[in-house]
């Protein structure tokens, strides 16, 4: 008896001593949120309400804006897919297999965050032009990256990468290897494994991947704005459109197309959302 009230004595110290630590921690993260998120994008809202409805309307409904918004969003969400195919076979190559200079390929992969984007974007418009060593090679073919919408899929698919294969490592490592070769020996093709056994287990890292390189791509600026050549209509970015806004000194307009920009990023990002929950609950992760 004596034994059990010391226990709840102890359990009881323990419980005084986590309350307050939480609620320090919980008010120090209300306060950093606040100051680094909420603020600064109630400001945003606050100028963009100096507009009036009409003109609010009248600024997004623009033929250019329309324009550079379609670009962004197709282009994001284009390089967001991509680097998920190719982003999952650099990752389950680096985590199952060894070859010869397999730490610097996995060192290559977190170039892009280690790179400024302005340095990224001079290097990919200097190998894609049509001058340089890999445009070269495709203007023969009749086919052009720089100062395109291509080039600009190229550039946030670079920048995207590390995003996929660092959320799709921990997946791949905590997948065994046993279950692929459960199916291979139940009769089991490599592609049927693939689909039915390693893709549904995946599926959940593999949405969250694509969210984070899919919001990383819509407000990228610096290694799009050189590759793009900044063609209204054609191949000008919102992020560029918004810093055009600004040198004009139109501070409500570039406000409002940036609420644009936060509200797309935040609708796209909720059906991801709901899209990973639907896929970890078929993947029996148990995500509630």
């Amino acid at each position: 008896m004596r034994g059990d009230e010391k226990d709840r004595r102890g359990a009881g110290r323990a419980r005084r001593r986590v309350l307050p630590g939480f609620g320090l921690t919980l008010g120090i993260t209300v306060t950093y949120l606040s100051l680094i998120v909420l603020i600064p994008l109630s400001a945003l809202f606050a100028k963009a309400a100096s507009l009036s409805w009409p003109k609010f309307v009248e600024t997004l409904t623009d033929a250019r804006v329309v324009a550079a918004l379609k670009l962004t969003v197709g282009a994001s969400a284009a390089a967001a897919a991509i680097n998920c195919v190719f982003g999952a076979i650099v990752a389950w190559t680096l985590v199952r297999y060894e070859f010869p200079g397999r730490r610097i390929v996995d060192a290559l992969v977190d170039l892009p965050f280690a790179l400024p984007t302005a340095v990224s974007g001079i290097a990919l418009t200097a190998v894609y032009a049509p001058n340089g060593w890999i445009g070269s090679l495709l203007a023969p073919l009749g086919i052009k990256v720089a100062f395109t919408p291509l080039g600009i899929v190229v550039a946030l698919t670079f920048i995207g990468l590390p995003f996929v294969v660092r959320t799709l490592q921990p997946a791949i490592l905590a997948l065994e290897s046993e279950f692929e070769e459960a199916a291979a020996s139940l009769g089991a093709g490599r592609f049927t494994a693939v689909r039915r056994v390693v893709l549904p287990a995946l599926l959940p890292a593999l949405v969250t991947g694509f969210a984070l390189a899919f919001a990383r791509a819509l407000g990228e600026y610096g290694s799009v704005v050189f590759i793009s050549g900044n063609m209204p209509l054609k191949t000008e970015i919102a992020s560029l459109l918004v810093i055009t806004k600004l040198e004009q000194y139109d501070y409500a307009g570039a406000s409002a197309i940036a609420v644009a920009m936060l509200v797309l990023a935040f609708l796209g990002l909720v059906a991801i959302h709901f899209a990973q929950r639907l896929a970890a609950r078929g993947a029996g992760t148990g995500v509630r």
